[in-house]
C-alpha cells in the first residue's frame, strides 16, 4: 500500500514527491492514512489535537469531492476513536485558493501565517474545533 501511496502523492505533488520509506515513517511516529486509487489523508494526533500532514488528490480525479471526503473520513475516524480531540490544524499554501476554499467549506478558519513557508510561500494555519461534534 505504501509504495501505491508514495506514487499518488508523486503524482499530486511532482515537485516535491515522498517515498514509500517516508510514510512508513510517518505510520512508525503515530500518523493515520486513508487512501483510495485517486486520493489520500495523513494526519496524526497529539494530545488533545490533531495535524493534517498532508491531503492530497489525483489531478485527473480533482473537483469530484474526493478531498471532501477524505476530511470527513478523517473526522468520522477522530470522533470515534480520539474522543479528547479538540481541534485539528493544517498549514495550506496562501496561493492555494482551492485548497483554501475546500478547508473553509469544511469549516477551518485562518489562524495564522508562517512566513516563506512553502519555498517563499506564506502558509495560511488554520484551524477547526471539533469539540462536542459527534
Amino acid at each position: 500500500m505504501l509504495k501505491q501511496l508514495a506514487e499518488l502523492h508523486k503524482i499530486c505533488f511532482p515537485d516535491k514527491p515522498w517515498s514509500a520509506d517516508e510514510f512508513a515513517g510517518l505510520q512508525k511516529s503515530g500518523a493515520e492514512i486513508i487512501a483510495s486509487e485517486n486520493g489520500f489523508i495523513v494526519w496524526r494526533a497529539a494530545a488533545d489535537e490533531v495535524e493534517i500532514i498532508t491531503i492530497g488528490v489525483a489531478p485527473a480525479a480533482r473537483n469530484q469531492g474526493i478531498a471532501g471526503t477524505m476530511l470527513l473520513l478523517m473526522e468520522k475516524e477522530i470522533r470515534n476513536q480520539k474522543s479528547e480531540i479538540r481541534n485539528i490544524f493544517l498549514e495550506v499554501a496562501a496561493d492555494n485558493a482551492a485548497a483554501r476554499a475546500l478547508y473553509a467549506r469544511h469549516g477551518y478558519k485562518q489562524i495564522g501565517v508562517r512566513p516563506k513557508y512553502y519555498d517563499g510561500v506564506d502558509a495560511v494555519v488554520m484551524e477547526k474545533q471539533v469539540i462536542g461534534i459527534r
